[in-house]
């Protein structure tokens, strides 16, 4: 794939003055790119082989706060050193940076150098494996939904978020007349990402003023959520060299449309079989497609923390604006919090429609294929279709409706904890009611509004 390199061809390109820096990243909790920028020729002469980190970026909120009360990193621990260990798997130019490559890295233990088990890759690595011992490979890709505004990151740090100013000035779903103005950005993004060697289909506009969405080929999960890292962080950037900005946030404001991260996933055999398809039923899905969403079913409120991870995640479910408020399934129908897709071909698969644009994509598409791996094992049947507008049917698999209560329904499942650990769910868990303790704590223009005068 075109923008991907190796070492040899790295040196290649720093011999020849094409590269000089090299981003050094590993995720952290938020799903963003964390790390350092490496002189390529050190990065060359050694430094591809390990370099280190602070142990808190695994602790710390979205403000960078050190959190008390982790087991995992704490200042009674003395935050210590975690390993970033390079995947040179994922080496690649940046052509929206001048003169620099990028490559992740997994975080390990630095006494044993074994993965540090609370890490987002780690956790999808993890069930990854799983699928594989089941003799499946685990294909997924993110639908990313975002807003541009044409302000910079700098204007709305002086002026405030109330001014706001998205770059279009209606909803701009499908629409090619609006999104042509926004080429000069949307442009940059998508040859930027097919330079740095993620298979990008299309950028579209979506369902509110401003809004946009990426679509990236489907993947192997690992390099799906690899390249959703680094859209997000290239979109940010790109618009930034621009005078823009954008925003990842599920719900930036009442009256608008959320961001949505929809998952599409599926299974495929060693030997590159669709294992959802089953050409002699009636919607084509085969007996393992059935168990794998019999599963995310009935575990759908459990992992909701990790496809809704912030307070905030939880304003986008509103009725009548796509996103949806019940885990149920249907065939093509958007009002469900899981969707058929391609019935009755080889492409048939499942979209979890629950998940916001601030998702982190390691540990959302884990907790998704656990659940579903969870239904292939036990051979859970698939519970009826539901048809119609799931909005207003009552009675139904409801999605959480707080993060306080999405928390507590991870926190207390005794499956979640089988299959990601006791160490990993406690840790999210603690990240989350953090968010809730803070939002609680914290006066919102909505109260002094409301309030101000009249209380």
């Amino acid at each position: 794939m075109q923008g991907m390199l190796t070492l040899e061809t790295l040196q290649a390109a720093f011999d020849a003055g094409e590269i000089d820096t090299v981003v050094v990243a590993a995720v952290d909790m938020q799903g963003r790119l964390m790390g350092k920028r490496f002189h390529a020729a050190h990065f060359l002469n050694g430094g591809h082989t390990e370099t280190h980190c602070c142990n808190y970026l695994l602790t710390v909120d979205m403000e960078m706060n050190t959190v008390p009360g982790y087991e995992a990193a704490s200042w009674e621990q003395g935050y210590g050193d975690y390993v970033m260990k390079p995947d040179l798997a994922t080496l690649r130019r940046t052509p929206w940076l001048e003169g620099t490559a990028l490559v992740l890295c997994d975080l390990l233990d630095h006494h044993t150098h074994a993965e540090v088990p609370q890490s987002p890759r780690a956790v999808l690595k993890r069930q990854i494996a799983r699928a594989q011992a089941l003799g499946f490979e685990a294909m997924m890709a993110t639908e990313l939904e975002f807003y541009v505004f044409d302000n910079s990151y700098e204007e709305l740090r002086d002026l405030g978020t109330g001014d706001l100013v998205p770059i279009a000035g209606y909803n701009e779903d499908y629409h090619i007349f609006q999104t042509s103005k926004e080429e000069p950005l949307m442009r940059a993004l998508r040859n930027g990402l097919y330079g740095a060697g993620i298979a990008v289909e299309n950028t579209k506009g979506e369902a509110d003023a401003g809004q946009a969405e990426v679509n990236v080929r489907y993947s192997d999960a690992l390099s799906t959520c690899d390249n959703h890292g680094i859209i997000k962080t290239a979109a940010k950037e790109i618009a930034h060299a621009q005078g823009k900005s954008v925003t990842f946030m599920a719900k930036y404001a009442t009256d608008k449309a959320g961001s949505s991260s929809h998952v599409h996933q599926s299974l495929w055999t060693a030997d590159g079989q669709p294992a959802f398809r089953d050409a002699g039923d009636p919607h084509g899905m085969s007996p393992v497609m059935k168990h794998f969403l019999a599963g995310q079913l009935e575990h759908a409120r459990e992992i909701t923390l990790f496809l809704a991870p912030y307070v905030n995640s939880y304003k986008r479910f509103c009725v009548g604006l796509f996103a949806p408020t019940k885990a149920v399934w249907s065939l093509d129908n958007r009002t469900a919090g899981f969707r058929i897709c391609g019935e009755g071909t080889k492409a048939i698969r499942v979209e979890c429609r629950i998940g916001g644009s601030d998702l982190n994509p390691y540990m959302a598409c884990a907790a998704l294929l656990a659940a579903g791996l969870d239904g292939i094992e036990r051979k859970l049947e698939l519970e009826p279709e539901m048809k119609g507008d799931m909005y207003s049917t009552e009675g139904i698999r409801e999605i959480p409706k707080t993060l306080r209560e999405a928390a507590d329904l991870a926190d207390g499942s005794a499956w979640l904890r089988g299959a990601f650990g006791d160490a990993v769910v406690g840790h999210y868990v603690h990240a989350a009611r953090w968010e809730v303790s803070e939002a609680d704590r914290v006066v919102t223009d909505f109260e002094v509004k409301r309030g101000l005068e009249r209380a």
